[in-house]
């Protein structure tokens, strides 16, 4: 991507968050009347800083991880297993939080400008996640191109509502309403001014994104990320600012009708077209900001599942390179939150610091072990930006976590815990199930000679004994056994002891055998083959290359073309399945035959058969 494309693209959930992040800074300090309001300057000011040093902490992180850099990878590679899945669990809560929040500010600017929708907010934003995740079914790239022009409506809204609202200020000295009243529902005390710090600081949320996708912009990658990261962090620095000086200088309130945006865009142009266009842009930017989780998460759990510490599914690319598994995950979960808490952005914040700031420290401190390792060039000044990074977001996380704990906080503390002991039990399982499958010297016995292979798609046909006649009769007309001609087809994804007791069993049947093996590189091909003759290449083996790491669509279409090639042929097709001796480890594990038998179904002459190996109790 461009810089001009990258910027909307990857910034629209960090830009978006200055539609709730004063508000909700705001909100806290009001608790306290009219003296907990004088604190909202020295409180945004804080935020302020803290923008901008964790912004130069990830232009750190940006430099180091040229190939991308998140919280889990680098929280992982230099602290350790288990403080990166600490931050993955950060990330997965943030990532979550971020559709529920996103859409929920999205329907209160709506519901601000159009009253009577409010008592339909659940039922619409449960709608936008239906649509989002219909959207990102179709690919990840097709629903990203979607930013580009609600995230420059909004930068150009917020400009003109803070330029005009500036100059109206201007003309009052810049001194807010004399009758300025606010109840006092609490007193002026550290911890009130440390939960409005850690709530105004949600407007720092995903400004992380452009640090993960390094990769995506156009040469010299890291450099153009750079320059976009410092771009987005001056913007988010510059509309909160401006926001939270017109909120003074105005004197509005939250409300639970209306939000302060709106509150201000309605003062300041009245309720012509300029309050409908800021509201329709602030609508729609919050709306597809969501998105930016729908790029994320199912990345991140990709890699979780890479490294055993998730089901394997949800490495799966589906047919339009989206990790499909992971999209469902996601919107039902955000959906079930979203419902949970009565789509209030308000109910939602106290959960949104404690994820999003967790992976901050972590990832930063983890910038902080790299640098002193690696002791490159500039080290120095990038181990003391990243050094400044962790320790403000670990005062945010850690006041995030006291000062919120019973107002929320306390379910994403618990979420990060649940996290962890699942992943660890599944990274168990994978580790038991493997050393279970691992082959062993002298543990098989190889077959005598090598067993004749039939002819396959990719050879010259050639017309067996009934050929002709079996093309011309009926293809399913076989009621004698001697009409009925075999081939045996064995789908291997690996070698190891239930792909080696698939083959046996298809070569005691006497019929002709022939292995099939999809791979998703033609180096991953060429290993494979590596490890079929290092076996004794005594089977014949037909490799196939699905660049879009697809298994059973491949494999299918292979079926057919053999099919046609071949009708007088019964094929069976034999899968290795992995038996658990729990049910719920079964869910780990591929369920290529069910699947297979769904997808070849409506095609005649073809059995699928599936060998079981049992794993033992773990």
């Amino acid at each position: 991507m461009r810089k001009l494309v990258a910027l909307p693209v990857l910034s629209a959930d960090a830009l978006s968050s200055v539609a709730y992040g004063p508000e909700a800074m705001l909100a806290v300090l009001a608790l306290a009347g009219t003296a907990g309001l004088t604190y909202s300057f020295p409180v945004a000011g804080a935020i302020v800083f803290l923008m901008l040093a964790v912004g130069l902490s990830y232009r750190q992180t940006i430099r180091a991880y040229p190939h991308g850099g998140g919280s889990y990878i680098v929280a992982g590679d230099n602290l350790g297993r288990i403080p990166g899945l600490v931050a993955a669990a950060g990330l997965m809560t943030d990532y979550i939080l971020t559709v529920a929040v996103s859409i929920a500010s999205g329907m209160a600017a709506i519901t601000s400008a159009i009253p009577s929708l409010t008592s339909e907010t659940v039922p619409m934003g449960v709608g936008v996640i239906l649509l989002l995740l219909a959207g990102n079914l179709r690919g990840i790239r097709q629903a990203g191109a979607l930013f580009a022009t609600p995230t420059y409506a909004f930068i150009a809204a917020m400009f003109a509502l803070v330029a005009a609202g500036l100059v109206d200020a201007a003309g009052q000295g810049f001194q807010p309403p004399l009758t300025l009243t606010v109840p006092v529902n609490d007193t002026v005390g550290l911890l009130l001014i440390m939960r409005a710090f850690s709530s105004g600081a949600t407007a720092m949320t995903g400004i992380e994104a452009i640090s993960n996708a390094v990769p995506a912009f156009r040469s010299v990658e890291w450099r153009n990320a750079r320059t976009t990261l410092t771009w987005m962090v001056g913007l988010l620095i510059v509309m909160f600012a401006g926001i939270v000086v017109l909120i003074y200088c105005t004197g509005v309130m939250p409300s639970a009708r209306e939000t302060v945006l709106s509150q201000l865009a309605r003062l300041t142009f009245g309720s012509g077209w300029m309050y409908v266009f800021i509201q329709a842009a602030t609508a729609a930017v919050l709306l597809l900001a969501a998105n930016t989780a729908y790029n994320d998460f199912p990345r991140v759990l990709s890699l979780l599942a890479r490294d055993d510490y998730a089901p394997r599914t949800f490495m799966r690319l589906g047919d339009r390179l989206a990790y499909s598994n992971g999209i469902i995950l996601l919107s039902v979960t955000a959906a079930l939150v979203f419902v949970a808490f009565n789509g209030r952005t308000a109910s939602l914040i106290p959960l949104y610091a404690v994820g999003v700031f967790l992976a901050f420290t972590l990832s930063q401190t983890g910038m902080v072990v790299h640098w002193w390792r690696r002791r490159s060039r500039h080290w120095r000044k990038s181990l003391l930006f990243n050094a400044m990074g962790a320790l403000l977001s670990a005062v945010v996380f850690m006041t995030a976590g006291i000062s919120k704990f019973t107002s929320g906080a306390w379910v994403a503390i618990v979420a990060v815990g649940l996290f962890l002991l699942v992943t660890t039990r599944i990274r168990r399982h994978y580790e038991a199930a493997r050393v279970a499958l691992q082959l062993h010297p002298h543990a098989i016995e190889l077959p005598a000679h090598a067993i004749a292979g039939p002819v396959t798609p990719s050879q010259s046909p050639v017309q067996h004994e009934h050929g002709v006649r079996g093309a011309e009769m009926n293809r399913e007309s076989e009621e004698l056994p001697e009409e009925v001609r075999h081939l045996c087809i064995v789908a291997i994804a690996t070698l190891d002891l239930a792909s080696m007791r698939t083959l046996a069993y298809a070569a005691s049947l006497q019929q002709p055998v022939l292995a099939l093996h999809i791979s998703v590189a033609e180096d991953e091909a060429q290993r494979f083959r590596d490890y079929w003759s290092l076996w004794g290449d005594h089977l014949p083996l037909e490799v196939i290359v699905s660049p879009y790491r697809a298994v059973v669509a491949p494999l299918v279409r292979y079926l057919e073309a053999l099919h046609r090639q071949h009708p007088e042929l019964t094929l069976t097709v034999i899968v290795p399945e992995i038996i658990t001796s729990r049910r719920r480890h079964q869910l780990l594990h591929s369920r290529t035959a069910i699947r297979l038998r769904r997808a070849l179904r409506p095609l005649p002459k073809i059995v699928i058969t599936s060998v079981p190996f049992h794993l033992p109790s773990d």
